[in-house]
C-alpha cells in the first residue's frame, strides 16, 4: 500500500487515523491558497485599476497622451459627457473616451521625452 503526502492532506489523514487532524489541515490549505491569490492577483488588480481612475480623472486641456490604440495626441478639449477631444495633427482632431487613454503608454512616452530633452 503506498501513501504518498497528497493523499494524506486531501483525504484528511489516511491510513494514521487522524481524519479530524486532516480536515483542519485542508481548512488551512485551503486559506492559504485563498489568501495567496488575493496577495498576488486580486488587490494588485484593483491598485491598478484605481490608479488608471485617478489619472483619468486628473487629466487637463494640452496634456500629451497616448490612447490604448497607440494614438498620441494632445488633449483640445474635455467634454462633459465622459469623452476628450484629441488633436492627433494640426487641424485633426478625433472625439473618444477618457478610458481610452493609455496611463502605462502616456507615462512613457512622457519619460522618452524628458529623457530626450535632457
Amino acid at each position: 500500500m503506498h501513501i504518498n503526502m497528497l493523499n494524506i492532506l486531501l483525504m484528511g489523514g489516511g491510513a494514521s487515523g487522524q481524519g479530524a487532524a486532516g480536515g483542519g489541515i485542508q481548512f488551512i490549505f485551503i486559506g492559504g491558497m485563498i489568501a495567496v491569490m488575493y496577495f498576488f492577483m486580486i488587490r494588485p488588480q484593483t491598485k491598478k485599476a484605481k490608479l488608471q481612475k485617478d489619472f483619468t480623472a486628473n487629466l487637463r486641456e494640452g496634456d500629451k497622451v497616448v490612447t490604448i490604440a497607440g494614438i498620441h495626441g494632445k488633449i483640445k478639449k474635455m467634454n462633459d459627457n465622459g469623452t476628450v477631444q484629441i488633436e492627433v495633427s494640426p487641424g485633426t482632431f478625433f472625439t473618444m473616451e477618457r478610458s481610452a487613454i493609455s496611463m502605462e503608454y502616456t507615462t512613457a512616452q512622457q519619460k522618452a521625452a524628458e529623457t530626450a530633452a535632457k
